[in-house]
């Protein structure tokens, strides 16, 4: 037999088809996407979100390295998944948020929820909103902490509430714009209150094919519709769009390849699983944001979604074959 059919005949074990994305390339390509946030939170709270950045991607790159190596495993920091999730976690705390309480938020990212489950690729949830969860309860008060942006054009106070906390005190009239909204001048985590930066982000990474729109549309459409129906007010609609999470979590961690469903009817109903969980923690819970607790309860449900895919398409593929 000749030898080179000989070869086509053997069967490897897969990947079958190889291209040139690699988690490296993934991972830096959407830490380029964030630059346009990280530059805008610089501009706008000041030195203090560079130093938080740094540290929080410092930590997290040195926690993956020395877990690697006091466990005799193949070093992954090069692959920026460590790095990314420095950066989210910083993403979403205050800019004011102490120094040691973010590494232990990077602490507890990197090695109790990636590493301890196997690291990349093996996580239940996502790194980064677990971190911001699990300060979040941690440590309330510099959680809920707002340093006023020098944009804000406040004189005296150095810190003040966020929009989101001021529509739940009923203090609508303080609220700022839209548009000031839309370019971040007002309170809230170091890389959520840019909604410009983000967009252009988001735009950049499905432009680029590294996500698909389905779960940002599906996240921020359901947010839209169900502000609209609770207020009767595009304004108001567009307000819950605009406060919060909901921009950086819809683009940046809710579309996460691990804790995200891989089939399009998973992925749709996971963003408005998303969307309904996060506007009903706003409008009836005790806490004036929902979008970390949103995006984690609904990665719990992803083995569900994507089970519940992978029956449909086969149903659907069986129909349409005549089976």
């Amino acid at each position: 037999m000749d030898n080179k059919f000989h070869t086509n005949l053997i069967v490897s074990s897969s990947p079958h088809i190889v291209t040139e994305s690699d988690t490296t390339r993934l991972m830096g390509t959407v830490l380029l996407a964030l630059a346009p946030a990280w530059i805008a939170s610089i501009y706008i709270f000041g030195i203090r979100a560079l130093l938080l950045s740094v540290v929080c991607v410092a930590s997290s790159v040195l926690f993956e390295y020395c877990y690697n190596a006091i466990t005799h495993k193949k070093q992954t920091v090069g692959d920026l998944s460590a790095a990314l999730t420095g950066l989210l976690i910083a993403f979403n705390v205050p800019a004011s948020f102490p120094f040691w309480q973010a590494i232990l938020g990077c602490l507890f990212a990197i090695i109790v929820v990636k590493q301890l489950f196997g690291g990349i690729g093996r996580n239940f949830a996502n790194p980064a909103i677990t971190a911001r969860i699990f300060l979040f309860i941690s440590f309330a008060s510099n959680m809920s902490t707002w340093p006023v942006t020098r944009l804000s054009g406040a004189t005296d106070a150095v810190t003040g509430p966020t929009p989101l906390a001021l529509y739940a005190e009923g203090s609508k009239d303080q609220i700022p714009g839209l548009f000031q909204m839309f370019l971040g001048f007002h309170g809230g985590s170091t890389g959520e209150v840019c909604a410009l930066a983000l967009l252009i982000g988001g735009i950049y990474l499905i432009v680029r094919k590294v996500i698909s729109p389905i779960i940002p549309c599906a996240f921020i459409g359901t947010v839209f519709v169900i502000g609209f129906i609770a207020t009767g007010s595009f304004k108001w609609a567009l307000f819950h769009v605009l406060a919060g999470g909901v921009m950086l979590g819809a683009f940046f961690m809710a579309t996460d390849y691990v804790t995200s469903p891989k089939l399009p009817v998973g992925q749709l109903i996971f963003g408005i699983g998303c969307g309904i969980i996060t506007m009903s923690i706003r409008l009836f819970g005790s806490y004036p944001e929902g979008v970390s607790f949103s995006i984690l309860l609904m990665n719990l449900c992803t083995p569900l979604l994507n089970n519940l895919s992978y029956k449909f398409y086969l149903k659907e593929g069986g129909a349409k074959n005549g089976k």
